[in-house]
């Protein structure tokens, strides 16, 4: 990427999610690393690539990324700031597999705008500029994309209510992109993440006509004080209303990381 060109937000992130993409395939390919120290290299590359760059081009934008988490200072209501995950899903990453994403959005006045997430092991970068509507459901049974490891209580909670099928895949961001694509129809957090988990993957759903709240149906909102977002839904829209009303007395759930 040459830094002499001034790019739009939309190209600029795209570019940015696609480039930290490719150096992460080629670190896990040909750095002589394995396990947590390749994750630990692959995250601090992919923060310093995306966080160095911006700071290089859009100075005037504060900036908020997973592995920096000191506090960003609270700024005027319509502030323009970057959330960034430079690598979501670090285990699958390490392990080899494909179900991780990088994420770059902008957020302005606490909405995501111009978003993109760069599915590296698929050679798939979905931008918000130009993400298509998902393809029809293949059938009646509702698809909840799950963490492969720990799913949420709520999804417990939701299969009483409703016949869905459960598919366990692996980082936050995949999950969401996973319904953006077509191989979901929706995913159900509960438990808290922290913005970066979700605000590109939730700008491109957005920009792709689905639905996506906080599972009590209130907006999600980004750039707050502490970086935390207890729950979310994204879905296709005509599930939204069955969705949300199976999770209105879903039992709260303690914190935890997200999967």
């Amino acid at each position: 990427m040459d830094d002499r060109v001034d790019l739009s937000d939309d190209r600029l992130a795209r570019d940015l999610a696609e480039a930290a993409g490719q150096a992460l395939l080629a670190a896990r390919t040909h750095a002589p690393l394995r396990g947590r120290a390749l994750g630990d290299v692959g995250d601090a590359m992919a923060h310093e690539l995306i966080v160095g760059t911006l700071r290089a081009l859009r100075p005037d934008d504060a900036v908020r990324s997973e592995e920096d988490r000191a506090p960003v200072a609270p700024g005027a209501e319509d502030r323009r700031i970057w959330i960034v995950d430079p690598l979501d899903g670090t285990r699958e990453f390490r392990e080899g597999r494909d179900d991780w994403a990088v994420h770059v959005a902008l957020v302005v006045a606490g909405s995501p705008g111009p978003s993109a997430v760069a599915l590296p092991g698929l050679g798939v970068v979905l931008s918000s500029a130009d993400v298509a509507p998902p393809p029809p459901a293949p059938g009646p049974r509702p698809r909840i994309a799950v963490s492969r490891t720990r799913p949420p209580a709520a999804v417990d909670h939701l299969r009483e209510r409703i016949d869905v099928e459960l598919v366990p895949m692996g980082s936050a961001g995949y999950k969401t992109s996973a319904v953006v694509r077509g191989e979901a129809d929706a995913y159900v957090h509960a438990g808290g993440q922290f913005e970066w988990d979700s605000a590109a993957p939730v700008g491109v759903a957005l920009a792709a006509g689905l639905h996506a709240s906080r599972i009590d149906g209130s907006p999600l909102r980004y750039d707050g004080a502490d970086a935390w977002l207890p729950d979310l839904l994204v879905c296709r829209p005509e599930l939204a209303p069955d969705l949300l009303a199976a999770l209105a007395d879903a039992p709260a759930e303690p914190p935890r990381a997200p999967r």
